[in-house]
């Protein structure tokens, strides 16, 4: 590179940091030239933030933010400083930047649905990233438009990715970039960037098991939260907050769900309900290939949503999923395939993490029903369990379980499960489901 160029890079830099914003890239530049031209002027902007144990005065875990006002306020990830929110006794909040500096850090406020927060820092009259209006009022990027995402990928030092816009995930109840770029582990909160420095979106997730698939949080959640912050009186309840957002959230989830209602798909004799909804993905799967051959055919569908929110570390929640077993006896009389059935059809919760901690224990009840009248709807064995959660009054995760009772050598296994649901919305639900079960002999 040239001195003249480094000189007009210096300048430009230096005109950004009175204004706020990051150099611009002319759009004939080069990628590498793009890319060279925003980071030399991120670094009093980019930030580590650490979250550390408040005894041990040790880091926890890491994560990426910067700032978005010249009077300390930034932007991060919710799951990069959970902790405390959950539990600020425990745990502290500070920050290195990429220019050297470091400090304290307070938690104003979190979109707990877009894993998005605000802190603040120790930091006045520093430069700051602007916003892309046209990210803002969902009239840009471009797909195939250039992007750059900036963090500190595994504690290593801070870096600048190239990628590429994909537009807004496809089957995903909530709203994220698909970005083709190379995040890593400790990028998460960090800014993405077009090529003339004004933030698109922040690095939230990767794929694992894909190659360069990675996930953004649209800018204008950052931009609202930041608003909404920026007019608070004071510091919420965050816990209270947290728990708050979770219930409106979940309750718009069901809603949606709900209205979409079921639709009946064939599965062998038999008609099976899954979502209308368009952010389910659906898959199928026979075991006639394995060996052995199995003395009972299993041929299974299984549709799952893509809506879990992170609430802590070993907490996410709001997964809903619909799966279907057609099971047909191959080699076994009707004793051994009444004993199949019941292996088929044992409750499974979609519950991770510690049970005592966030749940009660599990309640189930079992009967037989006949949903509907009519010979179109077979009687039912039906299997009904819920757990609750400690923390959150009045949610549940449920799963319900049908198995058809009308031939001794072929049943189909049914099974609803949701998470952080209402329990009379499950009721519900799980009333709908039974009555789009059908047979079609």
């Amino acid at each position: 590179m040239s001195l003249l160029f480094r000189a007009i890079l210096a300048s430009v830099a230096l005109t950004s940091q009175l204004f706020g914003a990051v150099p611009a890239a002319s759009a004939s530049e080069a990628p590498s030239s793009a890319a060279e031209g925003i980071y030399a002027a991120a670094p009093p902007r980019l930030l580590q933030i650490r979250t550390l144990v408040v005894d041990a005065a040790r880091q926890t875990s890491t994560g990426s933010g910067f700032l978005v006002s010249a009077d300390g306020l930034a932007i991060t990830n919710y799951h990069v400083v959970s902790q405390v929110a959950l539990e600020p006794g425990t745990y502290r909040l500070e920050y290195a930047a990429a220019d050297g500096s470091h400090g304290d850090v307070t938690l104003l406020g979190v979109d707990l649905p877009n894993d998005l927060a605000i802190v603040r820092l120790d930091k006045h009259d520093a430069p700051f990233f602007a916003f892309n209006k046209a990210a803002i009022e969902g009239t840009g990027p471009q797909k195939g438009e250039r992007l750059y995402s900036m963090g500190n990928p595994l504690d290593l030092g801070f870096t600048i990715v190239e990628g590429t816009y994909n537009g807004l995930v496809e089957k995903s109840y909530n709203e994220r970039i698909h970005f083709t770029g190379a995040l890593n582990p400790g990028m998460s909160g960090g800014p993405t960037v077009t090529a003339d420095g004004l933030i698109v979106g922040i690095n939230v997730a990767t794929r694992r098991g894909g190659q360069l698939v990675s996930f953004l949080v649209p800018a204008k959640f950052a931009e609202a939260l930041l608003r909404r912050v920026s007019t608070q009186e004071g510091t919420p309840n965050l816990r209270a907050d947290i728990a708050r957002q979770l219930g409106a959230w979940r309750a718009a989830l069901y809603a949606s769900f709900a209205e979409a209602g079921f639709r009946s798909n064939a599965l062998g004799p038999y008609r099976a309900p899954d979502s209308a909804a368009t952010w389910f993905n659906c898959w199928a799967q026979t075991n006639m290939g394995a060996k052995p051959k199995p003395r009972a055919r299993i041929d299974t569908t299984e549709c799952s949503s893509d809506t879990s929110v992170f609430v802590a570390e070993d907490l996410n929640t709001g997964a809903i999923r619909i799966d279907h077993s057609l099971v047909t006896a191959v080699e076994l009389n009707q004793f051994q395939f009444a004993s199949a059935l019941t292996q088929q059809a044992q409750p499974r919760l979609l519950t991770a993490g510690p049970l005592r901690k966030w749940y009660t224990s599990e309640r189930c009840h079992e009967d037989f029903v006949r949903a509907v009248p009519g010979p179109q709807h077979p009687p039912l064995r039906a299997i009904w369990c819920a757990r609750a959660y400690r923390e959150f009054d009045g949610l549940y995760d449920v799963s319900l379980v049908a198995v058809t009772q009308d031939d001794g050598r072929e049943a189909l296994v049914s099974r609803l499960s949701l998470q952080a649901v209402g329990y009379d919305e499950a009721v519900a639900l799980g009333k709908r489901f039974l009555e789009t079960v059908e047979v079609i002999r």
